[in-house]
């Protein structure tokens, strides 16, 4: 089935736009919350809030359908990520695999209103909680005056834990807990397209940063009976780096089955067939937009797609004052 460019970057609902849309999809999830923090921190599903216990000590769910992490005594980040890793070894033994089969050994953080980070959890079982997850993607591409503008598109080993086998940007990332966004592009690029660092360094620039919410499937990739879909609120900061001719991105570990250098064409077509994996999707949109592909006369959608691209999240992220 065809995807449009607005189908692509429309998902979780807007509370303005669809508010019994949004009310009705926010039914099946509990708030994420920690005691005396002012804000929503992410969604679980009402599935999993069943799945497991949760002592009293530690846990508080509410009628109101959330569930509040107590403050622990000495009040950490170190105490907090514990108790979150005790949940998360309940949900792996109510059946939850999936977060094994995934697992990276990886801790994302959760920040909180003022920019600390609150506490943190294991990669693979971020999505969860619904937690904001942040992330850097760099689209390389060639330029002349016959064939315009060409991107080098990396399509993703078969034995990836996700989106296996499919179109990914020239290099990707997790920005995990201790990195900066621009340290984690250079060493993406490095150990996944072997590019030169020194040509990454001197040629790549920070071009935007993104923010979206997405809806994934449903519980049941992680090993569950529950089919409510998990919330993946993320942001992206973006880079570019144009190459010569004669540089070739080349697989270098385990993450990319191979390299394709396409027209914007192509492209498209593999957007519209679904082919993209969705946070990769949102970010060549973005690249078409800023380098002049995709024009307001040609997209009805045109501004209702760029605000769907920088939408304002309901969590605390980071604050990154340089890039």
């Amino acid at each position: 089935m065809s995807r449009t460019l607005f189908d692509i970057v429309s998902d979780f609902p807007y509370n303005e736009e669809e508010p019994a849309r949004y009310t009705e999809t926010l039914k099946a999830y509990h708030a994420f919350r920690v005691q005396d923090i002012d804000a929503t921190l992410g969604y679980l599903s009402n599935t999993l809030i069943q799945s497991i216990p949760w002592p009293k000590e530690h846990w508080k769910i509410d009628s109101s359908r959330a569930i509040l992490l107590m403050t622990p005594p000495d009040n950490t980040t170190s105490t907090r990520t514990q108790i979150i890793q005790d949940a998360i070894n309940r949900m792996i033994k109510a059946g939850y695999t999936g977060i094994l089969k995934g697992w990276r050994n990886e801790k994302f953080p959760v920040y909180g209103p003022s920019g600390d980070v609150v506490l943190e959890i294991e990669r693979s079982a971020s999505a969860l909680f619904g937690i904001v997850t942040s992330g850097v993607q760099m689209l390389c591409y060639v330029k002349d005056e016959n064939d315009g503008i060409r991107l080098w598109i990396a399509k993703r080993s078969m034995q990836k834990q996700t989106y296996p086998g499919m179109l990914d940007c020239t290099a990707a990332g997790a920005l995990s807990v201790g990195e900066s966004p621009r340290s984690a592009m250079i060493l993406e690029a490095t150990e996944e397209a072997s590019i030169g660092r020194g040509i990454i360094e001197n040629g790549m620039r920070f071009v935007d940063s993104i923010s979206y919410f997405h809806m994934k499937g449903s519980s049941i990739a992680f090993g569950s009976k529950g089919a409510t879909a998990v919330l993946l609120p993320e942001v992206e900061y973006l880079y570019e780096l144009q190459l010569d001719e004669g540089v070739v991105p080349r697989p270098k570990d385990s993450e990319v089955e191979d390299f394709r250098l396409w027209n914007v064409d192509q492209v498209l077509e593999a957007l519209s067939s679904g082919m993209f994996k969705p946070n990769s999707a949102v970010v060549v949109i973005d690249f078409f937009i800023r380098h002049g592909i995709i024009k307001p006369e040609r997209e009805p959608m045109y501004k209702e797609i760029i605000r769907r691209l920088h939408r304002q999240l309901p969590f605390p992220t980071a604050h990154w004052s340089t890039y």
